[in-house]
């Protein structure tokens, strides 16, 4: 099990600050979320690469969709690049209706998001490689030339991509079927018909395992190196605060995201903050 911090809000020198905490304090992920408008994230990402040697850093998460692929491909390779590979890329389709992050743009709907989110899948794979290609998508395209004019990005160091964890809808097969083919799972647990709410229970995250690990032994691939995600709030004071985790660890979670989103005052966020990563990973190992 793996333990990762969100960074709820903050700037770039907060960033590098808080993940020199967290890796001094046996954290193994330092997370910022990346916003329509505002502090770019991979700026962040950057700055905390530049202060730590250990600590994997990554979005919590990434809307691929609002995004052009070669420009995250470019921003992800060069923090890789800065800290000597220790990026990880979590990718989801973005928040629907809500009129805050619709600000610049019209909503294109669900279908829509999930088709620039299968190409942009697609064309990291070869954005992440320093070699021209081609590539003819109904949203993206690519032309092939001889020689690449300004040069691409150095690619990553990690190959043959970067881990990318993608959002999966559970018990959608074709949501799922994204997560499954890439690096990891982030579960988004869908409310069956005629259900009012739902809650996401460890047993629902163990059947989610199970059938990704099926899905992926019938396209040829292991669970070896595959991350499941578990978020949730622990507490600094909470004496037993792996309590909260255990269950998920068992149900097959190799993650556990600590993310409190209870605040957005930047005095607030920072003062918890620096205080949950002094206390440490909630480990159960």
């Amino acid at each position: 099990m793996k333990y990762g911090f969100v960074m709820a809000y903050g700037d770039a020198r907060d960033a590098a600050e808080l993940a020199v905490l967290a890796e001094r304090h046996g954290w193994d992920g330092f997370f910022v979320w990346e916003s329509i408008w505002g502090i770019d994230a991979w700026v962040m990402l950057g700055a905390a690469a530049m202060t730590t040697e250990r600590i994997r850093l990554g979005t919590m998460l990434t809307p691929l969709p609002r995004r052009k692929p070669w420009d995250v491909a470019g921003q992800t390779s060069t923090v890789d690049n800065l800290s000597g590979g220790r990026v990880i890329l979590a990718v989801g389709l973005g928040v629907a209706g809500e009129e805050r992050f619709w600000l610049f743009e019209d909503d294109p709907g669900r279908k829509v998001r999930a088709e620039l989110m299968d190409e942009s899948l697609e064309m990291l794979q070869h954005l992440w490689r320093d070699q021209p290609f081609e590539f003819t998508g109904r949203y993206y395209r690519s032309r092939k030339i001889a020689e690449l004019m300004p040069p691409a990005p150095p690619p990553p160091v990690q190959q043959p991509r970067i881990p990318t964890w993608v959002v999966g809808a559970w018990p959608r097969p074709k949501s799922m079927r994204r997560a499954a083919l890439q690096d990891g799972w982030l579960p988004n647990y869908v409310v069956p018909p005629g259900q009012e709410r739902g809650e996401w229970t460890p047993a629902l995250l163990a059947e989610g395992v199970e059938w990704i690990r099926r899905e992926r032994a019938e396209h040829g691939l292991t669970m070896d190196g595959y991350d499941i995600v578990a978020e949730g709030a622990t507490s600094a004071d909470d004496a037993d605060s792996a309590a909260t985790v255990r269950p998920w660890a068992d149900a097959g979670a190799t993650w556990w995201i600590d993310a409190d989103w209870s605040s957005m005052d930047p005095a607030v966020v920072r003062a918890a903050a620096e205080r949950r990563l002094k206390a440490g990973p909630p480990r159960v190992d």
